[in-house]
């Protein structure tokens, strides 16, 4: 088990990448808190993986609620080892001067805001251990934007800045963090990315993808996998693109 006794929280955990992320961790024998707003799905996530999950309800804009999730992660679990930004947010496809300043703000406070409060919260708690972990989904958008989405990449560009950014100043303490870079995939934002959900649609996205298909959970969990493990204590500041050959 490739993270036997780790502690991570991760967010968006209710659906799409951070479920799998979660059953993933689970699986590789992680402790896991699921934090989202979605308690109906995130409850039943915590079921499915059993005792070595708890469901926290976590507004990741929140600086409140991520003090809070961080503690219910030291609290039952007696540390904390990982953090996995996965919570994400985009306006629909559409010309940038037909998103309103609402829609932009909350673009950014899901996307970029909440990685600077989720280093308010855990920084601390790491630096007193002795080291820890932050893994960020940014997205292959903030590489090689597609028309339509200009706040939405931007904001994934923010994400990767942020994250090479906190791995340098950071790195001395043994604080680690990387990001993952996935190609549009199956979840629940995939209809917000594409517009509409049409044949034709899906078709376009798929044809911009070298090998031909959308990403899945279960190709970024491996990923996270890897980055959050041992087998990848030398690695920091990287932006891994899992993405079907998109960005070469």
């Amino acid at each position: 088990m490739r993270l036997k006794d780790k502690i991570a929280i991760v967010t968006g955990a209710a659906s799409g990448f951070g479920e799998g992320i979660a059953h993933r961790f689970a699986a590789e024998g992680a402790k896991v808190v699921l934090a989202d707003i979605n308690d109906e799905n995130g409850q039943k996530v915590a079921r499915e993986i059993g005792g070595d999950a708890v469901y926290a309800h976590t507004d990741v804009t929140s600086a409140t609620d991520w003090q809070s999730v961080v503690k219910t992660a030291t609290d039952t679990f007696g540390r904390l080892d990982i953090v996995v930004n996965n919570a994400g947010y985009t306006h629909l496809n559409r010309p940038m001067l037909e998103v309103d300043e609402a829609e932009f703000e909350k673009v950014y406070a899901i996307n970029v805001k909440s990685l600077f409060l989720s280093a308010h919260a855990a920084v601390p708690v790491f630096r007193a251990q002795g080291g820890g972990q932050f893994l960020n989904i940014a997205s292959t958008a903030g590489i090689r934007p597609r028309p339509g989405l200009v706040w939405y990449n931007s904001s994934k560009s923010a994400a990767i800045g942020v994250t090479r950014s906190m791995a340098i100043e950071l790195a001395a303490e043994q604080i680690r963090v990387n990001a993952i870079n996935p190609v549009a995939g199956e979840t629940p934002l995939l209809k917000r990315f594409m517009g509409e959900d049409t044949p034709e649609k899906r078709a376009m996205f798929k044809a911009s993808i070298p090998m031909g298909r959308l990403s899945t959970a279960a190709d970024i969990a491996g990923a996270a996998v890897y980055l959050c493990s041992d087998d990848a204590s030398l690695v920091t500041g990287v932006c891994m693109e899992v993405d079907g050959g998109r960005c070469i």
